[in-house]
């Protein structure tokens, strides 16, 4: 990458900042963001391979926006940024909370042909479609390592109990009709959440 591009990376990244802290002045001291300015530095940070920045982001981030679950490829790249600096505990848990928001993220970074099977995707954010124009790959140059870490990580003992335990509970979803039944499943997937990801 060149110096040029470099500093207009870096400018793009002020450029979102700036808007954003102008939103929370707009709101008279909270973000609205509309628009989902938020989500859009990691990207950047990435692209620059500044890992310690985009870290101090994703802590910002998690502080500012506390109730805000993010989107499945927001969340891979908050996996990264875990990764590469270093913080394997909390990358593992954000691999599971990244593989719960779409369960075809992982597969598609790995190359690997997607697993289709009936479960309940109660989001576009949870279909395959989403991940159809998905820029990451396990090829990059920079994330070989961490694509040899997610690779073996996916086959761990960890997260196969995981992934096994919320697909049977999506399964149970799907054609589950709106009352208790479908309200308990709903709670034991997010008592499941807690456990691998607390």
């Amino acid at each position: 990458m060149t110096s040029k591009q470099t500093e207009r990376i870096n400018n793009k990244i002020k450029k979102i900042k700036s808007e954003l802290q102008a939103d929370k002045r707009r709101w008279g001291g909270f973000y609205h963001d509309g628009g989902g300015l938020r989500y859009l530095p990691p990207e950047l940070y990435l692209k620059l391979e500044d890992y310690t920045g985009a870290l101090r982001y994703f802590n910002w981030f998690a502080k500012n926006f506390p109730d805000d679950i993010g989107y499945p490829i927001f969340l891979f790249e908050w996996t990264i940024t875990l990764f590469k600096t270093k913080r394997i505990d909390l990358a593992e848990k954000k691999a599971i909370q990244t593989f719960a928001s779409n369960t075809y993220i992982f597969d598609k970074f790995l190359q690997k042909e997607s697993l289709q099977f009936e479960k309940s995707e109660s989001s576009n954010w949870q279909s395959e479609q989403l991940v159809q124009h998905f820029k990451y790959s396990k090829k990059l140059e920079n994330l070989i390592d961490f694509g040899e870490w997610l690779e073996s990580f996916t086959k761990s003992e960890k997260f196969y109990d995981f992934a096994n335990k919320f697909i049977y509970l999506r399964q149970k979803l799907e054609n589950e009709p709106v009352g208790n039944n479908r309200s308990k499943i709903i709670e034991r997937e997010n008592e499941l959440m807690k456990t691998f990801t607390d």
